[in-house]
């Protein structure tokens, strides 16, 4: 166990003897990096992700780099707090919770050799892992992206960012904005891959109904159509934002990259088709090794209805199903968008 001591900078890297002996042998290593705000699922989705690569016959092993996570159900190959201690950070460094955490990661990058022997030693596993999920390590604070870079550009390891969202955001139109922003920022941020995901979709309209259906939003073809809901909150707050509200929807437009696909982590079906996507982001798809499999390695020609209208189908009430539903249902089922 390392022991924190001083209170910055992180200490110096350890430099192991077998460190190069340990890198070397890295080759073609794939995973997924789950990241996301708290409370998205991310613990739930390595346990049901490992379960299904599993039943694909891949080898899998899940490490736990979030230092504040006691509750993991998944059998862990390596533990973060085995290289350093949140609790230790902040009592010694006289830090807050998110300072620390913060602290911790400037440790790990220090220290980034740890990770890549823990690596080294799963180098026949395919890996998940298990990130915090304080988003201000992946907007704006660069350990997390260096230490990802060493990974990828450096180690051989193609990894993916897989970032999930809670569904039912999109059910308050400032809330998935924000949702927006921040998805985006992580993208620039991290340089890397990236799939976003709508988790907990059989929740997506636990608060309230949709606007419009469920492509619009995973989409994000015109976000300003949010606007005029915006607009109906009568609030200062609102009419004080407007413009700004209308810029950061202009931003995320101009750029063009915000996507998201829809998860639900106890549907066979909802896991298969997020995994086709993250198995074409990291070149997981015709890499060799154990080889893809049937089913899972193509994502060409799936069509709207498979990718979202089956699942706004499933999860959404009857009155957001009027393009699914055809002309010819009953008025009362159909909704006209406003």
């Amino acid at each position: 166990m390392v022991v924190v001591g001083a209170r910055m900078p992180p200490p110096p890297p350890r430099t192991p003897a077998s460190h190069a002996l340990s890198v070397a042998v890295l080759c073609w290593q794939f995973g997924q990096v789950v990241i996301g705000p708290p409370g998205s699922g991310k613990t739930t989705y390595c346990v049901g992700m490992c379960q299904y690569l599993q039943a694909l016959g891949r080898k899998v092993a899940v490490i736990n780099l979030d230092p504040a996570n006691d509750n993991y159900t998944y059998p862990v190959a390596a533990d973060i707090k085995d290289l350093i201690l949140l609790d230790a950070a902040a009592a010694q460094c006289e830090l807050g919770p998110n300072g620390a955490l913060v602290y911790c990661y400037e440790f790990l990058e220090a220290n980034t050799d740890w990770l890549l022997e823990k690596l080294a030693q799963l180098s026949d596993c395919y890996v998940l892992l298990d990130m915090p999920g304080q988003v201000e390590l992946y907007t704006h604070h660069a350990s997390v992206r260096n230490i990802l870079q060493t990974l990828t550009l450096r180690h051989n390891h193609r990894l993916v960012a897989v970032h999930l969202v809670d569904a039912h955001h999109c059910a308050d139109a400032a809330k998935f904005i924000s949702v927006l922003l921040v998805t985006l920022s992580t993208m620039v941020q991290l340089e890397m891959p990236q799939v976003n995901l709508l988790s907990k979709i059989d929740l997506v309209e636990a608060y309230g109904e949709l606007a419009y259906n469920l492509d619009f939003y995973t989409d994000v073809t015109d976000p300003s159509r949010l606007l005029p809901y915006l607009q109906q909150e009568d609030s200062a707050f609102a009419r004080r934002h407007a413009k700004l509200n209308e810029a950061i929807c202009e931003l995320i437009d101009d750029f063009s990259l915000v996507q998201f696909g829809t998860l639900d982590i106890s549907s066979r079906e909802s896991v298969g088709r997020a995994l086709k996507a993250i198995d074409k982001a990291n070149g997981y798809v015709g890499s060799g090794g154990e080889g893809p499999q049937p089913g899972v390695h193509s994502i060409e020609g799936e069509c709207d209805d498979d990718r979202v209208g089956s699942v706004q189908e499933r999860y959404m009430a009857e009155t957001d199903l009027g393009e699914l539903l055809g002309p010819h249902a009953p008025a009362a089922r159909r909704r006209t968008p406003p």
